[in-house]
């Protein structure tokens, strides 16, 4: 992918299309906004026409990027066949957009970390046949969890190679969605969700890229039921369940387990119903009791373990927030939308996680 910025006297049309998509607006309403005709925001995305410095200036202003940002290389690709978002149909075009715009800056991102750290090899497994629960069953063999409770998801799941990214406050009507791009895969997640549904969701991610290399349409089956049956074996085992939880709780009892895996109530008892621990008249009363109950935990929700040792190395070698987003012709904000707001909480200390003067690329470790 081309690094190509801070050329004033270039401009590339695809990076116009992408910025105003990131805002999901149509080009009738970036139109408005600019007082323009719809057909002059087509001549620009097109290549038709090149925008002026006072009109390039603008367009900036009004998508909130800076104006580098339309100087850069063509942006990476990310088609929505290999998405996969929930419920689909039922989101509109300009949030799917959005989204996809999101994942396509986090891929630029994630080319400038791997400029300068060793982020970890992606240790994912593909597993095209067999049920979702055998599935979950070699991801944890391969990653040697045994029949423990998972760990940290969000931890886990980057010390095997996959970029977890979050969704601004923009996106809060979409759950979460992952991705393989050239090889590396990718999840996205909502960070206004408690932390049990957080850590559901990236279970759930994980899947599509296991199951169905991260959310392509499979004829005949129900991807989003597949995905959510792998995050239930995958978070909760089932010789840890059997072992933890009588048969037929009751309510109190089902409260009480929740924590070992850090999961919400109503998903337990829909593992423990998967795992006939419980019969059809006691799981119907469950739900309907659970349902009454305000279940959540206030345990904080997973972050990035990554994104976190990142700035704070970059922060220690006198990067500020602001020359980091720079670099990457973005704003603070938008770039702390899909880092988990990390970029300007980062902690200063000491690290060595960082390219050192020679050139050479330093190594990140997750543990």
């Amino acid at each position: 992918m081309s690094t190509r910025k801070n050329d004033p006297t270039m401009f590339t049309p695809a990076r116009l299309k992408l910025a105003r998509q990131r805002r999901q607006l149509t080009a009738a309403a970036l139109a408005r906004q600019l007082d323009v005709s719809p057909r002059s925001v087509s001549d620009f995305e097109n290549g038709r026409r090149v925008p002026t410095e006072p009109e390039l200036a603008e367009l900036a202003r009004a998508l909130g990027f800076p104006v580098e940002f339309f100087a850069g290389g063509e942006p990476a690709e990310l088609t929505e066949d290999v998405v996969s978002f929930r419920a689909r149909p039922k989101l509109p075009a300009r949030r799917r957009a959005g989204a996809l715009a999101a994942g396509r800056l986090a891929i630029e991102f994630n080319a400038f970390l791997e400029r300068r750290f060793t982020l970890p090899e992606v240790d994912v497994p593909v597993v095209a046949q067999g049920t979702p629960s055998a599935a979950a069953d070699a991801v944890r063999e391969q990653w040697q969890l045994g029949s423990k409770p998972a760990p940290n998801l969000v931890h886990l799941l980057e010390a095997h190679g996959v970029r977890v990214f979050s969704l601004g406050v923009d996106h809060t009507d979409v759950d979460a969605f992952s991705f393989w791009h050239e090889g590396t895969p990718y999840v996205f997640l909502n960070t206004a969700k408690s932390a049990e549904h957080g850590r559901f969701d990236a279970a759930h991610e994980l899947g599509h890229l296991v199951l169905h290399g991260g959310g392509r349409a499979v004829d005949g089956v129900d991807v989003e039921a597949e995905a959510d049956a792998f995050a239930s074996a995958m978070l909760m085992p089932d010789v840890d369940v059997l072992t933890y939880v009588p048969e037929d709780p009751s309510k109190d009892q089902v409260l009480r387990a929740c924590p070992r895996w850090r999961v919400s109530p109503l998903a337990l008892t829909r593992r423990l119903r998967e795992l006939r621990q419980v019969g059809d008249g006691v799981y119907r009363a469950l739900c309907v009791d659970l349902a009454r109950v305000d279940a959540d935990s206030d345990q904080a929700r997973e972050s990035s373990q990554l994104l976190a040792k990142v700035f704070k190395a970059l922060r220690e070698q006198g990067m500020t927030p602001h020359e980091l987003a720079a670099d990457l012709m973005l704003s603070t904000q938008e770039l702390n939308n899909i880092v988990f707001g990390l970029v300007v909480t980062a902690l200063p200390g000491r690290s060595t996680a960082l390219r050192t003067p020679g050139g050479r690329t330093a190594h990140l470790r997750l543990v």
